[in-house]
């Protein structure tokens, strides 16, 4: 659940305010020693992902209540144990052995999951895991081992794709973290929005020099005025990356995020760049760099275009609500026991967010592509919006 836009932060203590500096300071050698700027996507990886300095690789706690923002597994297992009943059906059609988990954060989603799936005599022979930080690594380790020690040994964790998937590849919250290009419109003419130093860290513009980029720009933004946005080529090539990888199974992409006409919609001009700090958002995406989650929403009809040029079919998309109704979590939710007692409460409170168009129902939305015969994904019933995509 990602947190509202507020003025009101709370002051970092002084060893995080140390980090930030040396991540600012980080920032500002790469910018002098590339002529005085920097794209913006480049600023982002540095802020989130520099060894030993960014915000998903350095030792600060990102999930949960004492993080920046919860995500759906750490709400409650009954994400996991709905989502378990599309993969366990996609693994059976697919004869898969393996599920592959992108970004798996505390590694709540993964513990859950195999859980599930084992009570329901789905397990997998793999589940492998690739993430880039040691540090979410080491965290994910020690929740699967207090989590579900008796599967350990089918756990694998990887830092490279296999060349080769046959089940189900899973990204959760993953895309919005991919660094984008900021590009602008303005008077007619493209610029794409970088970062500068001018005794701090600031936006500045140069001409948007790469022909591909400006056609895609052209493509996706309102055809007047003057606008400001995102520009995601890096996710959607990743996405084409891994489609092309899926031998039999299926791509489950669950993120915020619109269609495109929603996504570039004349009135989103500003685009929908955002830093996460202790459950706040800020528009600010200088403040504390290191220390803060720097995330876009996601152009679901470029992931989609994406995959089937990886050659993906596209098998159902629609919201999070939608998704979780059909795959059953109100069935687990009747699991929890008495209504009036604690955990009952606990969980449907926060199946309530889940499903809520005002928290998270609306705006996430469920992407399955698939590969191979018989692999259906029937879990947005009426809701499916693939034909928006």
């Amino acid at each position: 659940m990602r947190p509202s836009l507020s003025a009101t932060l709370p002051e970092p203590q002084p060893a995080a305010r140390e980090h930030s500096a040396q991540v600012v300071a980080a920032v500002r050698d790469d910018i002098a020693a590339a002529g005085g700027w920097i794209p913006f996507d480049r600023y982002m990886q540095c802020a989130l992902y520099a060894p030993g300095l960014g915000y998903y690789v350095a030792g600060t706690r990102k999930f949960g209540a004492a993080g920046d923002f919860v995500t759906a597994p750490e709400m409650t297992p009954l994400f996991a144990r709905a989502l378990a009943v599309p993969v366990a059906a996609v693994l059976a059609a697919s004869g898969g052995s393996e599920i592959v988990e992108f970004g798996a954060g505390s590694g709540a989603l993964a513990a859950d999951l195999i859980a599930a799936l084992a009570a329901a005599g789905a397990l997998p022979a793999r589940y492998r895991i690739l993430d880039v930080s040691p540090d979410l690594v080491a965290r994910q380790r020690e929740t699967l081992a207090q989590r579900v020690p008796e599967h350990l040994s089918r756990v694998e964790w990887i830092r490279v794709l296999p060349p080769a998937v046959e089940g189900v590849v899973l990204m959760n919250e993953v895309l919005d973290a991919v660094p984008p290009r900021l590009i602008a419109r303005r008077d007619g003419a493209w610029f794409e929005r970088g970062v500068a130093w001018d005794g701090a860290l600031c936006f500045a513009e140069r001409p948007l020099d790469d022909a591909r980029a400006r056609a895609a720009a052209a493509e996706r933004f309102p055809p007047e005025g003057d606008y400001v946005s995102e520009l995601n080529l890096a996710a959607e090539a990743l996405v084409e990356t891994v489609a092309r990888r899926v031998r039999r199974g299926a791509l489950v992409v669950v993120d915020y995020g619109f269609p495109r006409r929603e996504y570039y919609h004349p009135q989103r001009s500003d685009g929908t760049l955002i830093a996460h700090y202790r459950h706040r958002a800020v528009a600010d995406p200088f403040l504390w760099p290191g220390l803060a989650d720097l995330t876009a929403h996601v152009d679901f009809t470029g992931v989609a275009l994406a995959g089937e040029r990886g050659g993906l079919t596209v098998a159902g998309y629609g919201p999070l609500a939608a998704f979780l109704l059909g795959a059953g979590i109100l069935d687990r939710l009747a699991e929890c026991g008495d209504p009036a007692g604690a955990a009952y409460v606990r969980e449907a409170a926060a199946v309530q967010k889940l499903l809520s168009p005002a928290e998270m129902g609306e705006l996430f939305k469920v992407l399955a592509m698939t590969a191979g015969d018989g692999i259906v994904w029937p879990y947005c019933g009426t809701a499916d919006r693939t034909h928006r995509l």
